[in-house]
């Protein structure tokens, strides 16, 4: 006999029950990461994983995803979970036993977490596919480290892979420091900011050190830009409406009395509201390119619009907190005061459905939150004890989520 969904502590009970399983899995794809878009042996550990579930499921041609539709029982909408999956070429430090045996590559992120997570929620709600009035996609997604394998899988038709476009979507994303472990947080509105990408050069004329009246030197006019784009941001957007630029490359030259003929650099451009979003790439590159004219040379200004401000809606925000604290209590919600300068593609799937992006705190028990090795870094850890957890919020969304939704006739 099936149980309710909605039975209080029954996802969290029989995900609790897979620990050791979800576990193993982990460990097999934290051992073994692969990067961007093409994850061939995370791919087979992920069919592997949902093999003998009763899912329908595509896998991707540009990049190696599976798309596993769940059709419930009765009639009903969809709702959608992404678990993304890449990993980072960054080498491990760590226990010998635990960290990646790929040299330069590692899951500094936690996605291996999220893929585990993901694969554990398909099982616990194929156990009640009978409960289910409506559909469940499970996203799991290559390329989220600035490849935007969300987009692709957008546009090879993720969002519309149960028939009909998913009423809600949401996403896990593990933090190794910063919250509390099993601590849940979320927000309405942007919760992650856009990322950019500027790459300037600026050409000048090389000459003689000593003589720089006969020469265009570039460098004084690049360093100018650099503060130049400070000054913007301070100048030109709001102050409750932040914009972060960080120039993190700059070369030119050779020795230290030839001017050189160019010089280039680049950097991230970071922010938190659309209208800000969409004013940055026209501001920066008016800025730039005036600035080169005023001095005479030529600059070439290169911006690329990576990943939009990640916006969770104000009403699927709230169902997020609402089940957290009524399924693991009222400690384990935390509002995030403000929007995190990372980025996130999940964006694509919040500028096309209502959606939430949610963290989840996995610093190790044995770890200080506050003092952890963050996201990205060789060191970060991440506790899989939060595991189970994070598969029983997933199923619990989804299960809730169609519960609540009106149910369509046969």
């Amino acid at each position: 006999m099936s149980r309710s969904p909605n039975a209080p502590g029954s996802l969290r009970d029989d995900a609790a029950a897979l620990h050791d399983d979800l576990a193993r899995l982990r460990l097999d794809l934290h051992r073994e990461p692969e990067l961007g878009l093409d994850l061939p042996r995370t791919q087979e550990k992920v069919l592997a994983a949902l093999d003998g579930l009763p899912l329908e499921i595509t896998t991707g041609k540009r990049l190696t995803s599976v798309t596993a539709v769940l059709r419930g029982a009765r009639p009903g909408p969809t709702v959608l979970l992404r678990g993304d999956m890449d990993a980072l070429p960054v080498t491990e430090r760590g226990d010998a036993d635990m960290i990646s045996r790929a040299e330069g590559r590692m899951h500094a992120c936690g996605h291996d977490l999220h893929t585990t997570m993901l694969a554990g929620a398909a099982q616990l709600l194929s156990a009640r596919r009978d409960d289910l009035a409506g559909d469940v996609v499970f996203m799991f997604q290559p390329g989220e480290e600035g490849l935007g394998g969300a987009r692709i899988m957008i546009e090879e038709g993720v969002l519309d892979a149960s028939g009909e476009r998913p009423v809600a979507a949401y996403a896990l994303h593990v933090f190794s420091s910063g919250l509390p472990n099993g601590t849940f947080s979320s927000r309405g509105g942007p919760i992650m900011a856009a990322a950019d990408r500027l790459r300037v050069t600026v050409r000048g004329a090389g000459g003689h050190g000593s003589t720089p009246h006969r020469a265009k030197d570039p460098l004084p006019v690049a360093a100018e830009m650099i503060t130049a784009l400070q000054t913007m941001v301070t100048r030109a957007f709001d102050a409750f409406d932040p914009v972060v630029i960080t120039i993190g490359s700059f070369h030119s030259g050779t020795v230290d009395n030839v001017i050189p003929d160019e010089a280039s650099f680049s950097g991230t451009v970071r922010s938190f509201s659309r209208a800000a979003h969409e004013r940055l790439k026209e501001r920066t590159v008016e800025l730039l390119e005036g600035l080169a004219r005023a001095h005479g040379l030529e600059a070439d200004v290169t911006y690329f619009a990576d990943y939009p401000v990640t916006v969770n809606d104000g009403g699927e925000a709230a169902f997020v907190a609402d089940t957290v604290r009524d399924a693991y209590g009222e400690d384990r919600y935390a509002a995030a005061p403000r929007p995190m300068p990372a980025s996130e593609d999940f964006s694509f799937i919040c500028n096309e459905v209502p959606s939430a992006f949610i963290a989840l705190g996995a610093c190790p028990p044995d770890l200080d939150p506050a003092t952890a090795a963050f996201n990205h870094s060789p060191e970060a850890r991440y506790d899989s004890g939060v595991l189970a957890d994070g598969a029983a919020l997933y199923a619990e969304l989804a299960a809730r989520r169609l519960a609540a939704s009106p149910p369509r006739p046969f």
